[in-house]
Protein backbone atom coordinates (compact mmCIF):
# COMPACT_ATOMS: atom_id res chain seq x y z
CA UNK A 1 0.00 0.00 0.00
CA UNK A 2 2.72 2.40 0.38
CA UNK A 3 2.48 5.46 2.23
CA UNK A 4 -0.73 5.91 4.07
CA UNK A 5 -2.16 9.64 5.24
CA UNK A 6 -5.25 8.89 7.85
CA UNK A 7 -7.67 12.13 8.82
CA UNK A 8 -10.73 12.46 10.43
CA UNK A 9 -13.44 14.26 12.42
CA UNK A 10 -13.02 16.07 15.35
CA UNK A 11 -15.01 12.92 17.60
CA UNK A 12 -13.10 10.61 16.22
CA UNK A 13 -16.32 9.00 15.18
CA UNK A 14 -14.91 8.61 11.19
CA UNK A 15 -11.89 7.75 10.13
CA UNK A 16 -10.50 7.42 6.49
CA UNK A 17 -7.55 6.62 4.91
CA UNK A 18 -5.47 7.47 1.64
CA UNK A 19 -2.86 5.68 -0.02
CA UNK A 20 0.28 7.33 -1.52
CA UNK A 21 0.50 11.04 -1.84
CA UNK A 22 -2.43 12.99 -1.90
CA UNK A 23 -2.80 15.43 -4.94
CA UNK A 24 -2.58 19.41 -4.47
CA UNK A 25 -4.82 21.54 -2.74
CA UNK A 26 -6.92 24.57 -4.22
CA UNK A 27 -8.73 27.41 -2.00
CA UNK A 28 -12.41 28.16 -2.94
CA UNK A 29 -14.12 31.60 -1.77
CA UNK A 30 -17.41 30.61 -2.91
CA UNK A 31 -20.28 31.50 -1.06
CA UNK A 32 -21.17 27.83 -0.84
CA UNK A 33 -17.88 26.40 0.68
CA UNK A 34 -17.90 29.52 3.00
CA UNK A 35 -20.83 28.05 4.54
CA UNK A 36 -20.21 24.60 4.56
CA UNK A 37 -16.94 25.08 6.40
CA UNK A 38 -17.85 28.23 8.20
CA UNK A 39 -14.86 29.94 7.47
CA UNK A 40 -13.82 32.14 4.64
CA UNK A 41 -13.16 29.77 2.28
CA UNK A 42 -13.04 25.98 2.01
CA UNK A 43 -8.93 23.98 1.19
CA UNK A 44 -9.94 21.16 -0.90
CA UNK A 45 -7.23 18.25 -1.50
CA UNK A 46 -7.35 16.48 -4.45
CA UNK A 47 -7.45 12.49 -3.72
CA UNK A 48 -7.89 9.84 -6.41
CA UNK A 49 -11.29 8.09 -5.41
CA UNK A 50 -9.64 4.85 -5.46
CA UNK A 51 -7.00 5.77 -3.20
CA UNK A 52 -9.14 6.58 -0.36
CA UNK A 53 -10.96 4.34 2.26
CA UNK A 54 -13.33 4.93 4.85
CA UNK A 55 -11.96 2.93 8.04
CA UNK A 56 -14.42 3.16 10.55
CA UNK A 57 -17.78 5.63 10.91
CA UNK A 58 -20.26 6.41 8.03
CA UNK A 59 -20.27 10.17 6.86
CA UNK A 60 -23.68 11.74 6.48
CA UNK A 61 -24.11 13.55 2.63
CA UNK A 62 -25.78 16.36 1.29
CA UNK A 63 -26.05 17.15 -2.29
CA UNK A 64 -26.71 20.62 -3.77
CA UNK A 65 -26.05 22.20 -6.87
CA UNK A 66 -23.57 24.77 -7.12
CA UNK A 67 -23.00 28.55 -9.11
CA UNK A 68 -21.32 26.55 -11.91
CA UNK A 69 -24.35 24.17 -12.24
CA UNK A 70 -21.93 21.21 -10.88
CA UNK A 71 -23.98 19.24 -8.08
CA UNK A 72 -21.44 18.83 -5.15
CA UNK A 73 -22.38 16.11 -2.68
CA UNK A 74 -20.69 16.97 0.76
CA UNK A 75 -19.72 14.24 3.23
CA UNK A 76 -19.65 14.86 7.07
CA UNK A 77 -19.70 13.60 10.66
CA UNK A 78 -23.63 13.63 11.75
CA UNK A 79 -22.28 13.44 15.34
CA UNK A 80 -19.86 16.75 15.46
CA UNK A 81 -20.34 18.06 12.06
CA UNK A 82 -16.94 17.84 10.40
CA UNK A 83 -16.94 18.84 7.34
CA UNK A 84 -14.55 15.59 5.51
CA UNK A 85 -15.09 15.94 2.00
CA UNK A 86 -16.55 16.52 -1.39
CA UNK A 87 -17.76 14.60 -4.36
CA UNK A 88 -19.14 15.29 -7.70
CA UNK A 89 -20.48 13.10 -10.80
CA UNK A 90 -18.69 15.36 -12.39
CA UNK A 91 -15.42 13.97 -11.60
CA UNK A 92 -16.43 10.39 -10.52
CA UNK A 93 -12.62 8.78 -10.16
CA UNK A 94 -11.60 12.18 -7.21
CA UNK A 95 -12.74 13.85 -4.34
CA UNK A 96 -11.64 16.57 -2.32
CA UNK A 97 -10.44 16.03 0.91
CA UNK A 98 -11.15 19.18 3.86
CA UNK A 99 -7.13 20.18 4.59
CA UNK A 100 -8.54 19.94 8.10
CA UNK A 101 -9.17 16.81 8.47
CA UNK A 102 -5.77 15.42 8.01
CA UNK A 103 -4.16 14.26 11.08
CA UNK A 104 -0.75 15.37 9.00
CA UNK A 105 -1.39 18.96 7.91
CA UNK A 106 1.81 19.25 6.02
CA UNK A 107 0.57 17.00 3.55
CA UNK A 108 -1.75 20.12 2.48
CA UNK A 109 -0.02 21.56 -0.91
CA UNK A 110 -2.11 24.62 -2.07
CA UNK A 111 -1.68 25.66 -5.67
CA UNK A 112 -4.66 28.03 -6.51
CA UNK A 113 -7.23 29.45 -5.78
CA UNK A 114 -11.39 29.84 -7.20
CA UNK A 115 -14.06 32.14 -6.94
CA UNK A 116 -12.14 35.27 -5.92
CA UNK A 117 -14.73 37.14 -7.25
CA UNK A 118 -16.54 36.25 -4.29
CA UNK A 119 -13.54 36.26 -1.12
CA UNK A 120 -14.01 38.25 1.98
CA UNK A 121 -12.49 41.51 2.79
CA UNK A 122 -11.37 39.58 5.59
CA UNK A 123 -9.99 36.66 4.65
CA UNK A 124 -6.11 37.72 5.16
CA UNK A 125 -4.87 37.61 8.70
CA UNK A 126 -3.39 40.93 9.60
CA UNK A 127 0.24 40.29 11.00
CA UNK A 128 -0.45 43.22 13.20
CA UNK A 129 -2.82 41.84 15.21
CA UNK A 130 -2.10 40.56 19.04
CA UNK A 131 -1.19 37.24 19.02
CA UNK A 132 -0.67 34.09 21.15
CA UNK A 133 0.70 30.52 20.88
CA UNK A 134 -1.70 28.86 22.17
CA UNK A 135 -4.95 29.86 24.08
CA UNK A 136 -4.65 31.60 27.01
CA UNK A 137 -7.95 31.55 28.43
Amino acid sequence: MGDVVSGGCLCGGIRYECSGEVGAAGYCHCEDCRRCTGSAFNVGVHVDLDKFRIVSGEPKTFTKAADSGTRLTRHFCSDCGSPLYTSSPRHPDIIYVKAGSFDDPTVVKPDGQAWTDSAVSWAEIDAGLPSTPKNSG
